[in-house]
C-alpha cells in the first residue's frame, strides 16, 4: 500500500514536486520498514498537545504511532525547512539544501517508525544511536543514488580521506593531551 502525501501547509514556498521527492527518497528504505506508515503529511508547524514544554518551530518533524486503529504517520513542518521570515543568504541557503534536509528528516522519522514498532530488540538506552546509524546509513545510499558523477569521482579517493582524518583527529587529542599537562 503507498503512503498517501498530504500538503497542508499554506503560505511556504515548498517545492511543487515535493511528492515525487518525498516518494524518491523513500525507495531508498527497503519496503518493510515502511510498513504500517499510513501517510507523510506536511504542515506549516507542528503543533501537538503532548508537546507542552517544547518550541513547536524548532520541530522538523514528528513521528506519530498507531494509536488504536489508526495507523502510524509522520508529520513535517515547512517552515523548518524553509523559514518564512529568512532573507538574504540564510533563504538561498535554506533552498538549495532543502532536498537533503526533507530526506534527513523522513529517514530519520522511518528510522523512529521502524526501531520502535519493528524491531523489539532494541533497548531504549540504544534507541537514539541505532536511530542515528540508520539515518546516516541510508542517507549516504540517498546521497549516492543523487548524485552518481560526484560519487563515482570520489570513491576511490575515500579511504585515503578516511585515513587522514583519522590521523588528523590523532594528533589533534595529541596535542590537546600536550596542552593540557
Amino acid at each position: 500500500m503507498p503512503i498517501k502525501i498530504e500538503r497542508t501547509d499554506t503560505a511556504s514556498k515548498i517545492p511543487a514536486k515535493i511528492e515525487s521527492m518525498i516518494l524518491r527518497i523513500t525507495e531508498i528504505v527497503p519496503p518493510a520498514h515502511l510498513r504500517g506508515i499510513e501517510r507523510i503529511r506536511i504542515v506549516d508547524t507542528i503543533s501537538n498537545a503532548r508537546l507542552r514544554g517544547i518550541n513547536n518551530s524548532a520541530l522538523p518533524g514528528l513521528y506519530h504511532p498507531k494509536q488504536g486503529t489508526q495507523s502510524a504517520w509522520l508529520e513535517i513542518s515547512a517552515h523548518f525547512l524553509i523559514p518564512p521570515s529568512a532573507k538574504g543568504m540564510k533563504k538561498l541557503l535554506s533552498r538549495l539544501s532543502f532536498k537533503n534536509n526533507l530526506a534527513a528528516v523522513i529517514i530519520s522519522l522511518i528510522a523512529q517508525h521502524y526501531f520502535l514498532t519493528l524491531r523489539h530488540s532494541i533497548k531504549k538506552q540504544n534507541l537514539e544511536t541505532s536511530i542515528r546509524s540508520y539515518t546516516e546509513n541510508h542517507l549516504r545510499q540517498w546521497n549516492a543514488r543523487e548524485h552518481k558523477l560526484r560519487t563515482r569521482i570520489f570513491k576511490p579517493l575515500q579511504p585515503l580521506l578516511e585515513r587522514w582524518s583519522k590521523t588528523l583527529s590523532k594528533n589533534q587529542k595529541a596535542a590537546r593531551k600536550d596542552m593540557k599537562a
